[in-house]
């Protein structure tokens, strides 16, 4: 890898016309997407090799010196693919694709197929299930963050009063709340 000169930040490499053509081409894919801190990387180098100052960029775009230096580092080590906003990958699964596959067939068997009494599963239920079958143990708030992942969803009973007076309610949501609900102002010209 060819080194800058001393005094400047980006070396040859990152200032030949396909290089610089690569990175024109990047600033316009962020400004297309939306992507504000891509597209402020990419113009802050082009700006760069254009002769502008760093405290001056840093001025132009609000941000400080050292980040616009860290940004022409990091455009020197590895070009346009330095200055794209990479994520966290977060830790490995604990159930590999296959026990995945299998805790949504015990799932979709239901607890009395797993040996539960009861005809509901509860987060609880799951968790103890995972670790039973696989020897893994989810935390309970964890449990249906996994269950969104294989694409089940959280389904609650509706409450309703065993006493109530069906006739009474219906009455009361068609005629009385309309009576006191608030009434939309008229707008007089």
């Amino acid at each position: 890898m060819a080194r800058s000169k001393t005094g400047e930040a980006i070396g040859p490499l990152g200032r030949t016309p396909a290089a610089l053509r690569t990175l024109k081409k990047f600033i316009a894919d962020a400004e297309r997407r939306g992507d504000l801190l891509e597209w402020q990387r990419g113009r802050a180098v082009l700006g760069y090799l254009d002769g502008q100052r760093v405290i001056e960029l840093a001025k132009q775009l609000g941000k400080t010196r050292g980040a616009l230096n860290r940004w022409l580092q990091w455009y020197d080590a590895n070009g346009v693919d330095g200055l794209k906003t990479n994520y966290a990958p977060g830790p490995a699964p604990k159930l590999t694709a296959e026990q995945q596959q299998e805790l949504s067939r015990l799932i979709e068997a239901g607890p009395l197929a797993a040996g539960y009494e009861t005809g509901v599963w509860t987060g609880p239920m799951i968790g103890d299930l995972i670790e039973d079958k696989f020897g893994v143990r989810y935390h309970n708030h964890h449990v249906p963050r996994l269950l969104n992942q294989l694409g089940f969803s959280v389904q609650r009973p509706r409450k309703r009063l065993a006493r109530a007076d069906l006739d009474a309610q219906a009455y009361w949501l068609k005629t009385r709340l309309p009576e006191i609900k608030k009434k939309p102002r008229t707008v007089e010209a």
